[in-house]
């Protein structure tokens, strides 16, 4: 996904100066990141061998480790929130914060700075927890945003379904194209699912993280914001939006 907002972003910056959580923790992510040994930017963690011993203390300090998180131990329980800000790759940073930058705005808007961030860190932390219980004896470590961009993505599917967003689709030669927000999020709420039934407790993407964190958010904006709530803010999502 690349675009948003329609006219919606203009009428927001006028008022507010823009979604100033949004952009902050977009800011926190990649200060944090570049100053780690992740990035490999600082000479001080050394290269080879003494840069990966770097790297692995870094993710076992910040991470969640699902063994030690379910296994009581009281250091770990801040892990949740503090391996929301640590990120596994270039890549992996770059994509969690498009994502964050895409569909976070507005979602701050309607809940408003204090609430989105209350939000944003409330799910991401039972998002991580939710993957550790189901693999409580896993040693891997779990890091990234993604489980709480996930709540996000799921809020905004309840508050804003029929805003359009453009999205590049590999096996269509990344054709940009415009959907409905609903078709979108769907499609991707299901392949995250369908990878998570499939994934194990190994490394690679915590799939069911992100369905953990989807379906939170979603059922936190239907709590909080179905009626007529949720009327005004797709009615603000689509007023002037640009027509193709």
């Amino acid at each position: 996904m690349i675009d948003w907002r329609g006219g919606f972003l203009g009428a927001w910056r006028g008022v507010h100066g823009g979604p100033m959580v949004t952009y902050g923790l977009i800011a926190a992510c990649c200060l944090l990141f570049v100053s780690s040994p992740v990035a490999g930017l600082n000479p001080a963690y050394g290269t080879g061998d003494e840069l990966l011993a770097a790297q692995g203390a870094h993710f076992h300090r910040w991470g969640v480790v699902p063994a030690e998180l379910t296994g009581g131990d009281p250091r770990a329980l801040l892990t949740p929130l503090t391996a929301l800000f640590v990120h596994g790759s270039w890549l992996h940073l770059l994509g969690n914060m498009l994502f964050l930058y895409v569909f976070g705005a507005m979602a701050e808007e309607r809940m408003g700075p204090v609430g989105f961030c209350l939000f944003y860190l409330g799910t991401g932390y039972v998002a991580l927890c939710g993957y550790a219980v189901a693999h409580a004896d896993s040693e891997q470590t779990l890091v990234g945003a993604s489980g709480a961009i996930s709540a996000v993505l799921g809020a905004f599917l309840f508050l804003f379904p029929r805003s359009r967003v453009t999205s590049l689709f590999p096996f269509l030669f990344f054709l940009p194209l415009r959907f409905p927000a609903w078709i979108v999020l769907i499609f991707w709420f299901t392949l995250q699912w369908l990878a998570a039934r499939a994934a194990g407790a190994g490394p690679g993407v915590a799939y069911l993280a992100h369905v953990v964190g989807f379906s939170v958010g979603f059922l936190y904006a239907w709590g909080r914001f179905r009626g007529g709530d949720r009327v005004k803010a797709q009615a603000a999502a689509t007023e002037g939006e640009s027509q193709p």
